[in-house]
């Protein structure tokens, strides 16, 4: 007979409509799948399934008796309470999923609803990377021009979110935000040299959050040792360009020495010949 009537339930909530709600979990905590009775509904049977990856029963309630000994991943992990509510203890990813719940009253009427379980890992604690845009200079800079990148590893589903201490928000956020809001561009002053800006991760069920104060990297950027790649152009091209011009005028100088040397030994020559007296050659018998 309980065979009979858990066929008909389960071909009659084949039939009838689905009433979505959707529940968020934390990984290794627990989730609650309400059942929503309507006022004198007088409950006789009750049946809760799993619906993925395959259907599996989870709990039923069959005339006042409760059972959970079916065949499914979530076998020691549930608890059917008295308003037929269930819930899930240590969570894990791979219980997300639907859930059906098919209600049955004593003269034969139904409801049937279905939950939607999302169950998220908690966020890790975010990094926040700083990049400065300054030419830098020996002298505590007049304004600097910041890129903040916040970062959370092996993390889906993260919302990101910037606050400044003090401020409710951050001034023209459109402007300042790029990329789904992990990077935020700020332009700083000296009376800046204590502000803190805050990124803040979440999803459904966490969050977590760290703090910087972006001026002491402006301050690290001009300190000795720390030169920006411009300081290093300025140095370096016109040193090399007057390496380069005097390597030129030092050829050209050698090539001009070169050939008056040679004009002037070709003329050299010529005026010996010119002037050498001529040879006597003698022939002296020897004795």
């Amino acid at each position: 007979m309980a065979v009979w009537t858990l066929q008909n339930l389960l071909l009659w909530e084949v039939l009838l409509p689905a009433v979505w709600a959707q529940v968020q979990g934390l990984v290794g905590d627990s989730a609650l799948l309400e059942a929503e009775v309507p006022p004198g509904f007088r409950v006789r049977e009750a049946i809760w399934r799993s619906l993925w990856p395959s259907e599996k029963l989870v709990a039923t309630f069959f005339r006042g008796a409760p059972e959970i000994l079916y065949d499914s991943r979530f076998l020691g992990r549930t608890r059917l309470h008295s308003n037929l509510s269930l819930e899930i203890q240590l969570l894990e990813q791979g219980d997300s999923g639907n859930f059906s719940l098919l209600l049955v009253d004593t003269r034969g009427r139904t409801e049937s609803h279905i939950l939607q379980l999302t169950v998220y890992e908690a966020v890790s604690r975010p990094t926040v990377q700083v990049f400065i845009a300054t030419a830098g200079g020996t002298q505590p800079p007049r304004t600097c021009q910041v890129f903040l990148s916040c970062v959370v590893p092996n993390s889906s589903e993260v919302t990101y979110s910037w606050q400044r201490e003090g401020a409710a928000e951050l001034r023209d956020p459109q402007q300042s935000l790029f990329i789904d809001s992990q990077v935020l561009r700020i332009s700083l002053g000296p009376e800046d040299e204590d502000t803190v800006y805050s990124c803040i991760v979440s999803n459904p069920v966490s969050w977590d959050s760290v703090a910087i104060t972006p001026w002491e990297s402006c301050l690290q950027n001009t300190e000795p040792g720390n030169k920006s790649y411009k300081d290093i152009l300025l140095v370096a091209v016109p040193i090399s360009l007057l390496l380069l011009l005097a390597g030129i005028l030092s050829i050209w100088h050698c090539a001009l020495c070169s050939g008056k040397k040679r004009r002037n030994n070709t003329a050299n020559s010529t005026d010996t010949e010119t002037e050498m007296p001529p040879l006597q050659f003698s022939c002296q018998k020897s004795l």
